[in-house]
């Protein structure tokens, strides 16, 4: 995989492409205006910059990924890429737009078509491309540059050849640990996660704790890193809106459905530490 495209550089996107320029690969980035692709590369050169400050990257390596970067808005630079790696907004129509525009641009008759989705079904998106059997999940966790994971999803059309190659990469050059799921929405983690997270935003919607306490429950009593309404903050609650929606939508169980005030906090632009507010205040 020595030509890779990211589309999308927010959180996940510019995570994504910072790991793939780091392992030597010359790696194109695509936003939908000149804003965007500002502030997206400016959140890489911060996280190269912590990475140096902080011991874990040699300075050499943080260079290498430097030049590996480039930054367009146009979907047409991504003619002969290898593997191309969505990474935009947590919205289904705004996907399926993407993977067609994606699958016309992209020449290579190999190249695969990854998606970087936390619920969406693989085979929507497939099935807006002429290659289906090239299409696969390639689900990362925030901070992409720290989180070790990657969730690897096949569709019921990829082909044995395109799992093989992406979990290659994935396990290989990006030294990811990959576990594999069905095709099926919220895949593993987010399938056992966001009900989790749905049960705290309803134990605090309900006065039935308060949202210190509740997260406090969970780090001092049961050893998590973060609480569960801490853990939205960071997700985003717009995306574990989302997620939760997709969820509901496939399996119609009770608690998979967004509780009110998540979607009213989502409604609000209270999105955690994307937007400053969440649950917790993140404002300077």
């Amino acid at each position: 995989m020595e030509r890779i495209g990211v589309v999308g550089c927010g959180l996940m996107g510019s995570g994504i492409a910072e790991i793939a320029a780091r392992t030597g690969s010359d790696v194109t980035v695509i936003e939908r205006d000149a804003e965007a692709v500002n502030v997206g590369r400016n959140r890489i050169e911060k996280s190269l910059s912590r990475a140096v400050a902080s011991g874990k990257l040699p300075e050499e390596e943080a260079s290498l990924a430097r030049s590996n970067l480039h930054f367009s808005e146009d979907f047409a630079k991504l003619a002969s890429v290898q593997l191309v790696i969505e990474a935009v907004a947590e919205d289904e129509k705004t996907k399926v737009e993407v993977f067609k525009t994606i699958d016309a641009v992209v020449q290579d008759p190999n190249a695969i078509l990854a998606t970087n989705t936390s619920s969406i079904p693989i085979i929507k998106l497939a099935m807006a491309t002429r290659r289906p059997e090239q299409v696969i999940g390639m689900h990362f966790f925030n901070p992409v540059p720290v989180l070790k994971l990657v969730e690897v999803i096949s569709s019921l059309l990829t082909s044995p050849e395109t799992t093989a190659r992406v979990h290659e990469f994935a396990s290989g050059p990006l030294k990811k640990r990959v576990i594999t799921s069905p095709d099926r929405a919220g895949f593993v983690v987010n399938a056992l996660l966001i009900p989790y997270l749905l049960s705290a935003v309803r134990m605090l919607e309900s006065g039935f704790a308060s949202a210190e306490d509740i997260d406090t429950g969970m780090v001092v009593g049961c050893a998590h890193p973060l609480g569960p309404l801490a853990l939205t903050d960071l997700i985003g609650l717009d995306t574990t809106l989302a997620v939760a929606e997709s969820l509901y939508e496939e399996f119609k169980e009770p608690h998979m459905a967004p509780p009110p005030l998540l979607s009213r906090m989502t409604q609000a632009g209270l999105l955690g530490r994307k937007s400053g507010q969440g649950f917790y205040s993140y404002k300077k």
